[in-house]
């Protein structure tokens, strides 16, 4: 069964900063992170695949650096942080990207919340 976990979310104020965790119970050569608020749907933030290859949504380029580290973890590493940042933060699993960020990720984690005030 695969798990995906998240961890890091929490409270700041605009301007700082957060780093996102998430561990898979396995390797995969796509994974991604995905936000959501409460009435939207989710959005894609950043993917990164096998080859470190990253795309970005153009409201967090600049800011948010997405990465990969040793078994099976998954960053993202928030910067300069807007109170239109606040969502839930979802890590997202597939065998292979896409040259975009799409919906149709096959595992998903539970996700962590991000909160940033004014």
């Amino acid at each position: 069964q695969v798990q995906l976990v998240e961890s890091g979310g929490g409270s700041v104020q605009a301007g700082g900063s957060l780093r996102l965790s998430c561990t898979a119970s396995r390797y995969f050569s796509c994974m991604a992170w995905f936000r959501q608020t409460p009435g939207t749907g989710r959005e894609g933030v950043a993917q990164i695949n096998r080859l470190g290859a990253t795309t970005y949504a153009n409201s967090v380029k600049g800011r948010f650096t997405i990465s990969r580290g040793n078994a099976n973890t998954l960053y993202l590493q928030m910067n300069s942080l807007k109170p239109e940042d606040t969502a839930m933060y979802v890590c997202a699993a597939r065998p292979s990207c896409s040259n975009t960020i799409t919906i149709d990720f096959s595992y998903w984690g539970q996700g962590t919340q991000v909160t940033v005030s004014s």
